[in-house]
Parts: structure tokens; C-alpha cells; sequence
């Protein structure tokens, strides 16, 4: 494929999708993603796209939010990884709050095997993928449907989670960066999204590389707060992934690395997924990790064991501890 086809093939991408991953856009064009990234800042000149981390934008990104049927179709196979790793953090008999988007509806399709769980959610997404579930109860806020990601907000949500407290809040997002924490293009998913990590006695962000170090308009969860990130391993050629995930841990951040997806096909769905916790886990190395001290942040590993083991339910995988 001739430069000139392949750039108009990544344009139509972008413009269909509102924002593709260099990953996905490397796979669609057959070509390496150094290549596709030279394409992409080729574009960027000529004022038809804007790059941002890990992929590319329609121009005018930092305040675009791309629709729901969009989203599902971007970094898929990551979401089901990061997805399966997180749901291995919850246990039985445990009450959490999910917030919207796709890769949170991911995390719900696998905790509805989760016994005795009760789960508080915004999101209808999250709720119908529960609805059918055994000895799960869903127990939804209030609000107004807000149409593009198929959740509640307003008002009426965030007084419905006044006085809650649960153990844990697994929140997605826009952006992430560490000088700022979550983020999202939208006022009232930030607001609601705020409300439920007042609730939350923990805070889990899910977010798959090609979302770190991107910033958008309304900030969500600061930095401060977030307790762990579950994301999937960045390519070896990003930089400011490993640069900005190392920057999280210096403040504290768990981070949690998915590995690739077993059987993972690059399409939604828990059809064959394996049960939570049997996820593939491994040690990233990050790009300019400091030596550290014994009682500092240390990079831990829970792979699976030789004998193909998964490790213990909760196991803190791939963790950078706090200080």
C-alpha cells in the first residue's frame, strides 16, 4: 500500500471513530506502527488530524467525546484484558460501585460470576450485563439518561449515592494523566463519577495505554485518590506511556499491568473469556525506573506459577506499592 492510500485509509478511520489507537491502525493498514505514527504527524501537519497519545484524533479532540458505539470498537482486545485482571481483585460477598463505560461493561460481564456481589451503577450497560446474573444484586442510582454512553447522571444520581459506602470503585475514563488523575469530556458523567468515589473506601481506574497522558476538559478522580490503575502493557516503543505510568507509581499509584488476553480475538464479549482471576499477568518494564529503596515502591510480580496456577484472589499483580 502506497503512503498516499494508507494515510487516506487512516483519515477515514479517525473520522469514523472519533479516535483510533496506532495499534489498531497499524493492524488495519498491515504496516508497523512506526510507520503508521510517521503518517499520522504527516496528517497533523496538514491540520486533518491531532495526535495524541498512542493514536490519533478527529481535530479538536481535547473537548470531543466519541459516542458509545465509537468507543466499543477502540483498544477492544486491551479492555478485555485489563477487564478479566480487574474482576480477580473482587471478592464474594463483596458491595462495589462500577462506573459507566465500555471497558467497565467489560468488568461487568465477568463479575456476574461472582457470587453474593452487589454492585451500584449508573450505567445501564453495566446493569444489563448483571441483570440475568445468579446472587447478584444491582442496585442503580437515579438521574437522567444521558444518551451517548447509555448512563445516568445529574441531580437525581448524585443524591441517590448520598450516604452509600462501599469497598470499592472501579471508574473508567477519557484521560489519565498523573499530574491531573481521570478525566472526561463531559460536566455531568465528571460530576457523577465524583459522587462515586465519595462512596468508594477504594479507588480502581481502568484504563488501557492508549489513555495515559491524555488530558481532557473535566477532572474526575485526582491522582490522590485513585489507588490503583489496571491497564494493559504499553508497546515497547512508547515512551510517554511508560513515562506517565512511572509517574502515577511515584505518587503512590498500585499499578496493576494485564497481559495479553487469552483467546482474545479483539472483539467484546464474555463468550469463552476465562473466569476472573486466570487472566495473563506479567512484570512491564518501565522506561526510566529509578533504583529504589527496600521500603520504596518495588515492581512485584504474580504471574502465573509453573505449574499454571492462577495466583490468590487479590493478588497484587505487577504492583508499584506505595512509599
Amino acid at each position: 500500500m502506497f503512503a498516499a492510500e494508507r494515510r487516506q485509509l487512516i483519515l477515514e478511520m479517525v473520522r469514523a471513530n472519533g479516535a483510533v489507537s496506532l495499534r489498531e491502525l497499524a493492524r488495519v493498514v498491515q504496516t508497523s506502527e512506526v510507520t503508521v505514527r510517521r503518517d499520522v504527524r504527516a496528517l497533523e501537519a496538514e491540520g486533518l488530524l491531532d495526535r495524541r497519545h498512542g493514536g490519533a484524533v478527529l481535530p479538536g479532540g481535547f473537548t470531543r467525546e466519541s459516542g458509545f458505539p465509537q468507543k466499543s470498537h477502540l483498544a477492544t482486545a486491551e479492555k478485555t484484558a485489563i477487564a478479566d485482571v480487574a474482576a480477580g481483585l473482587v471478592d464474594e460477598g463483596e458491595a462495589i460501585v462500577v462506573g459507566a463505560g465500555t471497558t467497565t461493561q467489560e468488568l461487568a460481564r465477568r463479575l456476574a460470576r461472582v457470587p453474593g456481589l452487589t454492585v451500584v451503577t449508573n450505567s445501564l450497560l453495566v446493569a444489563q450485563a448483571l441483570a440475568h446474573a445468579n446472587r447478584v444484586e444491582v442496585v442503580m442510582t437515579g438521574g437522567t439518561l444521558r444518551g451517548s454512553n447509555y448512563a445516568l447522571v445529574g441531580s437525581g444520581a448524585e443524591q441517590s449515592l448520598q450516604g452509600l459506602r462501599v469497598s470499592r470503585a472501579f471508574l473508567s475514563g477519557s484521560g489519565l494523566t498523573a499530574e491531573r488523575g481521570l478525566s472526561t469530556s463531559n460536566m455531568l458523567s465528571a460530576s457523577v463519577d465524583r459522587a462515586l468515589v465519595q462512596a468508594a473506601a477504594e479507588v480502581v481506574v481502568l484504563a488501557d495505554h492508549t489513555k495515559l497522558g491524555t488530558d481532557t476538559m473535566f477532572q474526575t478522580v485526582p491522582t490522590d485518590l485513585i489507588t490503583r490503575l489496571v491497564t494493559d502493557e504499553p508497546p515497547v516503543h512508547d515512551d510517554r506511556a511508560g513515562t506517565e505510568l512511572q509517574a502515577l507509581a511515584d505518587q503512590g499509584v498500585q499499578i496493576t499491568v494485564a497481559g495479553p488476553a487469552a483467546g482474545a480475538s479483539g472483539t467484546s464479549g464474555s463468550e469463552g473469556a476465562p473466569p476472573p482471576g486466570r487472566q495473563g499477568r506479567r512484570d512491564v518494564p518501565l522506561p526510566g525506573q529509578r533504583g529504589r529503596h527496600p521500603g520504596g515502591p518495588q515492581l512485584r510480580s504474580a504471574s502465573l506459577s509453573g505449574d499454571g496456577q492462577p495466583p490468590e484472589r487479590g493478588a497484587r499483580v505487577a504492583d508499584l506499592r506505595r512509599r
